[in-house]
């Protein structure tokens, strides 16, 4: 691309709480991934990490106010579930009691929404925080685990998990008739997978733990259970599904052809500037690259799906998409066991 592409940022004086906190959680997560090999870098990306949470919680303000132009794609709806995303992941890489009773405390109680099942998705963070916050109630010693609101975290992630077992009394009716999790017409699959990932995590919390049932109204249920309804997603995603296609382009005999994306689209030795690109979006030809990896939006209701490149409400793959699927089946291709500790 030849076109100009102007930076955008926010600041103290235009607020982006959101992005300035999950990206303090990126930071602070991938912190422990490098801890043992790159303790620098590590160290860094935790000091950096901090310094954007004490941004994010100081200068309080939704990015999509301070940047209205992105609220047609990208609205936010709160900033309070990324503060709370963010001092977890902090607590976990750095055992600061200082972050556990940021989200235990005034801040949990204003913004968690204890006891109210919520969806794991780019907006919306709380599902992902109650279930990192539930590894603390495993493991954590007692003077911590036995924290009251520790305790609402704890309830709350076990709503969410009971929501998505399909056999339990508050399964939720937020599915197709084939049992694919299936939320919002816009993009389905950040759901459904989403979903499975933490149900996976959580199924291995219980077994480390030996933890041996989850009670959902008086039923009980293993984590054999959260497992099976994981892999019921990613095979619907991978091509047990109406449709007889993989959602994951790449894999499989059958994949979307005509995906909405731009480096998918146009071939690799075009010219072209950042206006140029209609002719390949409308061509009638399959995609001249194969965007391998790339998770699509996937079906409607009705479980169908239309292969159009124009589609881009089922054909748009989008990096929140491709991060779950790659932790869903990092999940279920791996160990059962998880570190009962970070620090």
């Amino acid at each position: 691309m030849t076109e100009k592409r102007p930076l955008i940022q926010v600041n103290a004086s235009f607020p982006g709480t959101e992005v300035a906190a999950e990206t303090a959680a990126a930071m602070a997560s991938a912190s422990l991934v490098f801890k043992s090999t790159d303790s620098d870098y590590s160290s860094l990306l935790l000091e950096h990490a901090e310094q954007l949470f004490t941004f994010a919680n100081k200068h309080r303000g939704s990015y999509s106010e301070s940047i209205p132009d992105v609220q047609t794609y990208y609205n936010s709806t709160g900033y309070g579930d990324e503060l709370l995303w963010a001092a977890s992941w902090l607590y976990h890489a750095t055992g600061d009691r200082s972050y556990f009773d940021f989200v235990t405390g005034k801040n949990g109680e204003d913004f968690a929404k204890w006891g109210t099942p919520t969806w794991f998705s780019w907006d919306n963070k709380l599902a992902g925080t109650q279930v990192l916050l539930s590894r603390v109630s495993f493991f954590g010693a007692k003077d911590i685990s036995n924290s009251e609101n520790l305790k609402k975290y704890r309830k709350s992630a076990e709503a969410v998990m009971c929501g998505l077992l399909p056999n339990s009394e508050t399964a939720t009716s937020s599915r197709t008739k084939n049992g694919l999790i299936w939320v919002t017409e816009w993009n389905c699959l950040q759901h459904s997978v989403a979903s499975a990932f933490l149900a996976v995590l959580y199924s291995d919390y219980m077994l480390t733990s030996r933890t041996a049932t989850l009670s959902c109204n008086g039923d009980s249920f293993g984590s054999s259970d959260l497992r099976k309804f994981a892999i019921s997603q990613a095979d619907y995603v991978l091509g047990k599904n109406p449709m007889k296609m993989s959602y994951l382009v790449g894999y499989g005999d059958t994949y979307p052809e005509y995906v909405h994306h731009r480096g998918a689209s146009i071939p690799a030795d075009a010219t072209t500037g950042c206006k140029d690109g209609w002719k390949w979006l409308d061509s009638t030809e399959p995609n001249p690259n194969v965007a391998f990896g790339a998770l699509v939006g996937g079906p409607f209701l009705n479980e169908t799906y239309i292969d159009s490149r124009n589609n881009s409400m089922q054909g748009e793959p989008t990096t929140y998409n491709s991060a779950v699927i790659v932790a869903l089946l990092s999940g279920l291709v791996t160990t059962s066991s998880v570190a009962q500790s970070f620090t």
